[in-house]
């Protein structure tokens, strides 16, 4: 979902193969042999082919000029999305395995794992995570603050500046029509809770 949005926004074209998650486990899916270690997601542009999404929005951050003016900006926005996945780890670990037992732990450690984002936010200037202009460690941001929202409606709630910057990437008019269409409505959180 994060490289979508990073491409609807940049006004590109694609095309996503959404694989049958029972059979993706069972190994029936044949390009799961492609995967380089098993698992998805897989990106193309042309001939060359990309797994791991960390790694395709990097590769879509350098294409797109979405990695900083400078190494030492691209370095900083590097931090900030390692920071990013740190949080989704912790996320991803309640999400899909242990839902039942430790969501509302999860949701109550929530606001000590999103001030770091606050005050990074507070300070810049442009709005962004960092840097003057739309990064793609900014996307990957969006993604995780919007599959929090759902689960979670008043997370942002003590974070103003979280907030704007949501509504600031929400708002943006090639993503904004990208996230009100059927394409990205119709793509779960998680494919068998229907989230």
């Amino acid at each position: 979902r994060r490289s979508s949005d990073l491409l609807a926004d940049q006004g590109c074209e694609w095309k996503d193969d959404v694989m049958p998650i029972k059979e993706w486990y069972e190994g029936k899916v044949e390009q799961k042999k492609e995967a380089v270690f098993g698992q998805l997601p897989k990106f193309t542009d042309g001939d060359f082919v990309l797994f791991q999404s960390n790694a395709i929005l990097r590769y879509l951050g350098r294409k797109h000029g979405l990695y900083g003016k400078n190494e030492k900006e691209a370095a900083l926005i590097d931090m900030v999305n390692d920071g990013v996945e740190d949080l989704r780890l912790k996320y991803s670990r309640v999400f899909f395995y242990e839902w039942e037992t430790s969501k509302d732990t999860y949701i109550e450690a929530l606001p000590n794992h999103l001030r770091p984002f606050e005050r990074l936010v507070s300070q810049n200037p442009s709005g962004f995570l960092m840097g003057s202009n739309v990064s793609f460690s900014d996307y990957n941001f969006l993604d995780l603050l919007q599959n929090h929202v759902v689960f979670a409606p008043d997370c942002l709630k003590d974070f103003p500046h979280l907030q704007a910057f949501k509504d600031k990437m929400e708002s943006r008019p090639k993503l904004k029509a990208y996230l009100e269409s059927e394409a990205h409505k119709n793509r779960p959180i998680h494919p068998t809770r229907k989230v």
